[in-house]
C-alpha cells in the first residue's frame, strides 16, 4: 500500500470567531494527483497554507511527509514545493532572474543550478525568451514560469493553490499535462481548484463547504453516490420549466436545477422521463453524472443536513454554478 505523504486529522484553523477551516480529516498517499475543490472562501487557501507551515493550527494535528504542522514549519517549508494563486513571481524581474533568484532560496549552486534553471526554461516553454520581463509575459506562460520556480528543488510534494484560476482553457490544459507528467515521475501533488472539470484528473478529490469537508473520494466513486437517473433537458422556456417541476407538475423529483442553458433533473431509479407533459417538445437525454452535478448534489444534501435533515424546500432553485460557487470551462 503506498504510504501517505499527508495525514490530516480533526485539522481546525479560526480566526477570532471565524472558523475557516473545522475539524477535517484527510489522507494523501505518495504519488497522487489529489484535488481540493470549493467555492471561494470555502477554506481551501488556509487549509494549503497550514499544510505548507505557513499557518499555524488552532487545533487538531497534521503530518506532511513526516514532519509535524505545529513544529516543523520551518523544516516542511525547506521539503515541500508551493505555488500560490498569485503565482509568486516578480514582474520587474526577467524570467531567468526569477529562476535564479528562487534556485538561490532552495540552495541550489553551480552546475546544478544551472542544470535545473535550464530544465526549468524547458518546461515553460520559454526557451529563447529567457530575459524577457516576467510583467510581459501572457497568464499561461506566468503561470508555469511560475511553477517552474516551485519544482526547482524537486519536492517529493508539491502544493498548487488555484494555479490555473485566471488562464484560458488552452493553458489550463497544457498546465495539467505537466501535473500529469511530475506525477508520472513520482511527485505528489495536491492541487485546489473551483473548476469542476479538473477533478475528473484528479487520483482523488475532496470537496470543502464552508470549511467542512463533505467528501473524499475518487471522482467515480463520488459519482455513484448520487441516487437514481439524470436527464438533461433543452426546453425552449428553461426558466419556466424548472419552475413548473419544482411545483411539482413533472411528479416527485430527487432535485431539479439549471446547468448552462439546460435543466438538470435528477429522478428516482425506477422512474423515466419522456418528452410528454410539461416535457412535450423537449429534447431529452439521460446523461452520466460530471463532478459539477456530484457537487451541486453534495452542496444541497449538506444544506439540508445542516437545517435538520434531508433535501430542502428552494435549494433547488439555485443553478449549478450558483449553488457551488463553480467556475466551468470558458468562463471568466
Amino acid at each position: 500500500m503506498p504510504e501517505a505523504v499527508v495525514q490530516i486529522e480533526h485539522l481546525t484553523k479560526k480566526f477570532g470567531s471565524f472558523t475557516a477551516v473545522d475539524d477535517i480529516n484527510m489522507s494523501i498517499e505518495a504519488g497522487e494527483v489529489y484535488g481540493f475543490l470549493g467555492p471561494n472562501g470555502a477554506g481551501k487557501s488556509t487549509t494549503i497554507r497550514m499544510l505548507c507551515g505557513l499557518l499555524a493550527p488552532t487545533s487538531g494535528r497534521g503530518l506532511v511527509l513526516g514532519l509535524d504542522l505545529a513544529t516543523n514549519g520551518q523544516r516542511l517549508k525547506e521539503k515541500i514545493g508551493y505555488m500560490s494563486q498569485k503565482f509568486s513571481l516578480y514582474p520587474e524581474l526577467s524570467v531567468v532572474e526569477n529562476l535564479n533568484l528562487y534556485s538561490g532560496l532552495y540552495g541550489l549552486r553551480g552546475a546544478e543550478k544551472k542544470r535545473r534553471i535550464d530544465e526549468m526554461v524547458a518546461l515553460a516553454g520559454l526557451a529563447g525568451r529567457e530575459n524577457e520581463l516576467t510583467s510581459s509575459l501572457s497568464g499561461g506562460w506566468r503561470q508555469r514560469l511560475a511553477l517552474g520556480c516551485s519544482i526547482l528543488h524537486r519536492p517529493d510534494i508539491l502544493f498548487l493553490d488555484e494555479p490555473t484560476s485566471g488562464v484560458d482553457p488552452k493553458a489550463r490544459l497544457l498546465f495539467w499535462d505537466i501535473i500529469y507528467d511530475l506525477a508520472a515521475g513520482g511527485t505528489t501533488v495536491m492541487v485546489t481548484t473551483h473548476f469542476m472539470d479538473e477533478a475528473e484528473h484528479c487520483n482523488k478529490v475532496a470537496f470543502i463547504y464552508y470549511g467542512k469537508l463533505i467528501a473524499n473520494d475518487s471522482p467515480d466513486r463520488l459519482k455513484k453516490e448520487i441516487p437514481g437517473r439524470l436527464y438533461e433537458i433543452s426546453a425552449r422556456k428553461p426558466m419556466e420549466m424548472l419552475a413548473q417541476i419544482q411545483a411539482g407538475e413533472a411528479g416527485p423529483v430527487i432535485d431539479s436545477y439549471f446547468f448552462g442553458d439546460k435543466v438538470h433533473v435528477l429522478v428516482a431509479s425506477d422512474r423515466t422521463i419522456r418528452a410528454e407533459g410539461i416535457f412535450a417538445g423537449s429534447e431529452i437525454a439521460q446523461i452520466e453524472q460530471s463532478m459539477e452535478d456530484v457537487f451541486v448534489y453534495l452542496v444541497k444534501s449538506h444544506a439540508g443536513d445542516e437545517l435538520g435533515g434531508g433535501r430542502i424546500s428552494g435549494v433547488g432553485n439555485m443553478t449549478a454554478a450558483s449553488a457551488a460557487g463553480m467556475k466551468k470551462e470558458g468562463t471568466k
